[in-house]
């Protein structure tokens, strides 16, 4: 039997199905991108857009008593000795060129610590050179240049009992207004009002105070938009304030950032200061 033929036949059909056939893609394209993921995890240590307000080594762009302030291994620090209560005083930073540093929205992040009881807070939209208000009778004051008036991220000795329920708050410096938003909370003042309203609770407040380190540097974070401010620590937020009071904190202004000494005996220290101004 010729078989030739036949064969013939079954090379021209697999050659016919072949061309019909459409060529494989070089590369499987991606899946589309899940609309239900997590966010990047959080990184305290990216700087990107943020510029270091403090070299580590000097207190160039910052002002403030010299018998107070100091420069110790990479940190700036606060220390008050033991003895009659000294008032508060603050360093506060102007930046190295003619004209001061004022930021209104933007980031702020910071390394604190404070030992031997006593506490400090991060100023920030705020002022120097402003009528003290709440002066102690026969107390001296420092110059008006190391007083800051605004608003107020506060953080206190982990373990002082009376005020350890302060760190993470929301406090106003030198005004009537006081805590506008304790540990734990989200407010909003309105305008004509003479009281923030709670909105909603982030967490309990004693529970809260469990991510503070005692004895040891903490991760704080600051960011201001508009009229919400947030204050986080150690990745934690701990106050949301929402300020719709012309009249509260020092009118929402641009302002500069300080750091607060207060009590004694204590030391406080900052390390590691990054901002990024957005305006």
């Amino acid at each position: 039997m010729n078989t030739r033929p036949l064969l013939a036949l079954a090379a021209l059909l697999v050659s016919t199905a072949s061309a019909q056939q459409p060529a494989a893609p070089a590369t499987k394209p991606a899946p589309p991108p899940s609309r239900f993921h997590e966010p990047a995890p959080f990184d305290f240590d990216d700087h990107t857009g943020f510029v270091q307000i403090f070299d580590g080594k000097t207190l160039t762009g910052w002002d403030g008593d010299p018998a107070m302030w100091h420069v110790e291994d990479g940190a700036l620090v606060g220390e008050a000795p033991a003895g009659p209560r000294p008032p508060n005083t603050y360093i506060s930073y102007h930046g190295t060129g003619p004209t001061e540093v004022a930021a209104h929205d933007f980031d702020l992040k910071l390394e604190v610590k404070v030992e031997h009881g006593g506490g400090t807070g991060i100023q920030y939209r705020s002022a120097v050179n402003k009528p003290w208000i709440h002066a102690r009778p026969g107390q001296p004051l420092p110059k008006a240049a190391w007083l800051m008036t605004g608003p107020q991220a506060d953080f206190w000795f982990p373990v002082d009992p009376q005020h350890d329920q302060y760190s993470g708050q929301f406090y106003s410096e030198n005004t009537d207004l006081g805590i506008l938003a304790w540990r734990g909370q989200v407010t909003e003042s309105t305008p004509g009002s003479t009281t923030p309203q709670l909105l909603g609770n982030i967490g309990n407040r004693s529970a809260l105070g469990g991510y503070v380190v005692t004895n040891g540097w903490n991760q704080y974070e600051i960011i201001a938009r508009g009229p919400v401010m947030m204050h986080l620590i150690n990745g934690q937020l701990m106050a949301v304030f929402i300020d719709d009071n012309p009249n509260s904190s020092n009118n929402n202004a641009s302002g500069l950032i300080g750091i607060e000494l207060e009590g004694n005996p204590t030391k406080i220290s900052v390390r590691n200061i990054w901002l990024r101004k957005l305006n």
